[in-house]
């Protein structure tokens, strides 16, 4: 299942939404914003079918049951996620640079797909095959791609060392609470609503803010950046 699918399905004629054509790719961004907003138990089939406007057999017919359906939708938000990592990781000129680069453009990702975000901070508070589906298909290639830099920069005494799980705390938190809108615009009224603000730069600026803490800049370093 990808997103960039282009066929055109059509719901079964019946049901009040009948006859109906949507895009794959809508009617999976369509079941991600419902996700998000609502979480995997409150996203009721019913809700599904009036949100994505078709018959209320439409995902069992056409994806087997709710919880396939959620992975498919998982599997359309997370398309090419990794590989974009990937690329930020190897085109850093050592591992302190890597791990910088890794980490704004993570930022960057989080802040743009605010809704997939949400649901991976909902699914992490709970133990269930849904969790270990995310875990499986972007968690741990994830912390994979990275943990070895990790790993050498604490070796080098240039990070601290710590747990795993703390250093994926560390690194991920702050990513995830770049879905926090409605607190945000709280904390921040000056500036609301979030949503229409630049949020490639509200990204950056918490990267540097926690690369600061997490990796600061040498003397070297900085030198490096200003020429």
């Amino acid at each position: 299942m990808t997103g960039g699918t282009q066929k055109a399905m059509e719901s079964p004629a019946r049901g009040k939404y009948a006859p109906v054509q949507l895009e794959e790719s809508e009617i999976l961004r369509r079941g991600l914003d419902a996700f998000a907003e609502l979480g995997y138990a409150a996203t009721t089939m019913r809700e599904l079918a009036r949100r994505l406007e078709v018959s209320h057999n439409f995902i069992n017919d056409r994806y087997g049951s709710k919880e396939k359906f959620w992975r498919a939708v998982v599997d359309f938000a997370l398309l090419d996620v990794q590989s974009e990592l990937d690329h930020r990781m190897a085109v850093g000129r050592d591992d302190g640079e890597r791990l910088r680069n890794v980490i704004v453009q993570l930022y960057r990702l989080s802040a743009k797909a605010s809704a997939m975000n949400r649901l991976i901070s909902d699914e992490s508070t709970r133990d269930s095959s849904r969790l270990d589906y995310l875990h499986q298909r972007f968690i741990k290639p994830f912390w994979d791609s990275i943990e070895p830099t990790i790993s050498s920069l604490i070796a080098a005494g240039r990070i601290p060392d710590a747990p795993t799980h703390i250093w994926y705390f560390a690194v991920t938190g702050p990513a995830l609470a770049l879905a926090q809108d409605p607190i945000a615009d709280r904390l921040n009224p000056a500036a609301s609503p979030m949503a229409e603000q630049d949020r490639n730069g509200m990204a950056d600026a918490l990267s540097s803010l926690v690369l600061q803490g997490l990796l600061p800049l040498s003397r070297g370093d900085a030198t490096d950046r200003d020429g």
